[in-house]
């Protein structure tokens, strides 16, 4: 029990000091003058003012609280390496072995993960929502079982008590880390660019000069070079193909680093065209010459030269040649000098007329074999003996014409393996309407018949499923063949019109290689840790994909058929970094996150971020590896820290069980007395 003097005054405090300052100040005048009974008159004005008071005694009933002392513990991926997870158990074996000998003492524990993402290590938030959730007045000591290194310092608070860090980690920690410091996210496919990497050791490293690193493409077979430690170095680059790259930096485990999570680095880097370079060659005027024109102007990354055959060689009219207004047909320069400089060429309604020589379409031909693309859209002419297909191009064509040239009205549909071409995969979903007959776009009036090869694609058929749109592949180039000159009639709307610039931008963008338009590809789309896998393929079905993980432990995911010729799973990355997708035939990577997690950037363990604040409210650091250590109790204010131990402040909280307050007298007791104070020293006066 607490016995306590409270008071309670009947009057307002000005009342009060102005009563006390007039007594104060009559009895001054009364020791002045030598009065007698001075000591009575006094008396009776303190027995007057307690009464005005109200002088109480206040008697509590109190239960001692215990103090509290936090653990938080660091259990983020740094503190996974090594021997720190056996630290961790010892240090928190110790402190609640050397907290129980402590009497009134209680210990809470905070534990510490990965948080989301690639925020790393929130150490003080994690503190700061400890404190926040027990009282102040209870808080003994704070104590952070770490590796000193964390990413949120800037939310630190300072704690009622003094602060301890237990580090982890040994002196002799060494740890070599890649860092690729410039990348860009955009290069030109081409074109070399450059990234700036460097490879620093941390710790307690051994002497070394240089390491090899390895650089590889989508997962390809890797190229090495020999790069020197603690230097910036530059890396050439240059992008294989359009769309996004993933580039993989590594170098070799070395014994004794902590971890080899930070040896590699992983850069996305999308590749584009600087332009698209278009030849288009019509051999004569018509209808849907415009049609072709009007496509490839729309895009601004084309770059177009177009041609039309108005004037063959042959065609003697009298007119002088001054008088032409037609320029010659470059042809040496365009097919024999500059063909490479060209990433498509098309030829339109092309005739032969003695103007390319055999000799400039065995060029073409060769153009292709070496990673061209030729597009043919054809009218009556490809059946006649005047046929592009019989010169030597007639080599890599994927129809031979039969000769025989239908004028009839029809349908072009898209056939079973063009449902899973991405050339025309759901290409009716671009048609004005539909019906229970299939796609509700206009007809065309003109179909070439021709025998497809078979290695070749029809991905869309006509009159009696005769060949309209196939594809090939020849060598490392592509070659497509439209057996209609009549797409223009999408165009001009001819009942309904149809999907006439999706089908020809969609097929001008897989003939120059657009990944997108891929047939076979197996690609992930990460958002957050969960990946989408994605696996196209020609194929009626698709094998198992094999996920290798950034550790090396490996997952097989079943992949489920949504559309023809596309599978797709969700599936949830355990952690961060770089995984290998590989169904056996096709295989990619995918990084979620860096490869070098934020948690591996600084893995020596270290104090020095914590210091200032650990300082702050009179705490130290304590390592782990030096030994044991013990915990005693010290006044508030006093150094809480020494050699071999470490210190806390009891901070004596209570809970209040009961309350009880009794005046000291009753009011009139005050009086009584007061009043017998002044007749005492009235009948002193009286007597002198």
């Amino acid at each position: 029990m607490t016995e306590t003097i409270i008071f309670d005054p009947l009057v307002p405090s000005a009342v009060v000091i102005a009563t006390i300052a007039l007594t104060i100040l009559g009895v001054s005048i009364a020791l002045w003058r030598r009065l007698p009974g001075v000591w009575l008159r006094a008396g009776a004005g303190a027995a007057l003012l307690l009464a005005l008071t109200g002088p109480s005694l206040q008697q509590e009933e109190r239960a001692p609280l215990t103090d509290i002392v936090l653990l938080v513990v660091d259990e983020s991926a740094s503190q996974r390496v090594a021997d720190r997870p056996d630290q961790t158990a010892q240090a928190i074996a110790q402190v609640e072995s050397e907290l129980s000998r402590q009497s009134n003492t209680e210990l809470r524990i905070v534990r510490l993960g990965d948080g989301e993402g690639d925020i790393g290590t929130a150490l003080m938030t994690a503190t700061a929502e400890a404190l926040s959730a027990e009282p102040r007045g209870r808080i003994a000591g704070v104590l952070l079982l770490s590796d000193g290194r964390l990413h949120d310092l800037d939310r630190a608070v300072t704690p009622p008590a003094p602060m301890h860090l237990l580090l982890t980690g040994q002196p002799e920690d060494w740890d070599r880390r890649l860092v690729v410091s410039h990348a860009p996210a955009f290069a030109i496919l081409g074109e070399q660019f450059t990234l700036t990497l460097r490879v620093e050791d941390q710790g307690a490293a051994p002497a070394t000069e240089a390491v090899t690193l390895s650089v590889a493409i989508d997962g390809d077979a890797p190229i090495t070079l020999s790069i020197p430690i603690g230097r910036d170095i530059e890396i050439p680059i240059e992008l294989p193909h359009g769309g996004m790259n993933v580039l993989q930096f590594s170098i070799p485990e070395s014994d004794g680093e902590l971890t080899t999570r930070n040896n590699a680095a992983v850069v996305q880097i999308n590749g584009v065209r600087d332009r698209l370079r278009v030849l288009l060659v019509s051999g004569e005027p018509h209808a849907g010459e415009r049609t072709w024109r009007n496509l490839l102007k729309s895009d601004q990354t084309v770059d177009l030269v177009h041609f039309t055959i108005l004037r063959p060689p042959e065609k003697q009219d009298g007119v002088p040649v001054n008088e032409l207004s037609l320029i010659a047909f470059p042809t040496r320069e365009l097919f024999l000098d500059k063909i490479h400089d060209f990433d498509l060429i098309i030829f339109d309604r092309y005739r032969r007329r003695g103007i390319l020589p055999s000799s400039y379409l065995d060029n073409i031909r060769q153009y292709v074999e070496q990673g061209g693309a030729v597009l043919v859209s054809s009218g009556p002419e490809y059946g006649s003996a005047e046929s592009i297909y019989r010169s030597p191009l007639g080599q890599i064509l994927p129809g031979a014409p039969t000769a025989r040239v239908f004028e009839e009205g029809f349908v072009p549909q898209i056939t079973d393996i063009g449902q899973r071409h991405p050339v025309t995969e759901g290409l009716e979903e671009f048609a004005p309407s539909t019906d229970e007959n299939g796609p509700g776009w206009g007809r065309w009036f003109r179909l070439v018949d021709v025998l497809v090869p078979q290695d070749a694609t029809t991905v869309m058929s006509g009159r009696d499923d005769r060949p309209l749109l196939t594809l090939n592949r020849i060598g490392e180039g592509r070659v497509s063949l439209i057996a209609s000159d009549h797409s223009w009639l999408w165009d001009r709307g001819f009942e309904g019109g149809g999907p006439q610039l999706e089908l020809l931008r969609r097929l001008a963008h897989w003939m120059m290689k657009e990944p997108e338009l891929e047939e076979e590809t197996l690609w992930a789309e990460p958002s957050g840790q969960t990946m989408r896998i994605i696996r196209r393929t020609l194929s009626e079905e698709t094998g198992d994909v094999t996920v290798t993980h950034p550790d090396g432990s490996e997952t097989v995911l079943t992949l489920e058929e949504v559309s023809p010729g596309r599978y797709e799973t969700l599936w949830n990355g355990p952690e961060i970094g770089l995984y290998r997708l590989d169904d056996g035939e096709i295989s990619s990577v995918i990084a979620l996150g860096p490869a070098a997690p934020r948690e591996f950037e600084q893995t020596i363990a270290s104090a020095e971020a914590l210091s200032p604040l650990i300082e702050s409210t009179g705490g130290g650091v304590r390592s782990i590896s030096d030994g044991d250590f013990s915990i005693r109790t010290v006044r508030a204010g006093r150094p809480a820290h020494g050699r071999g131990w470490i210190g806390i402040t009891p901070r004596g909280a209570y809970q209040t069980a009961d309350i009880r307050i009794t005046p000291i007298l009753p009011a009139w007791a005050w009086l009584l007395l007061g009043s017998v104070l002044m007749i005492g020293a009235w009948l002193r006066e009286g007597r002198r």
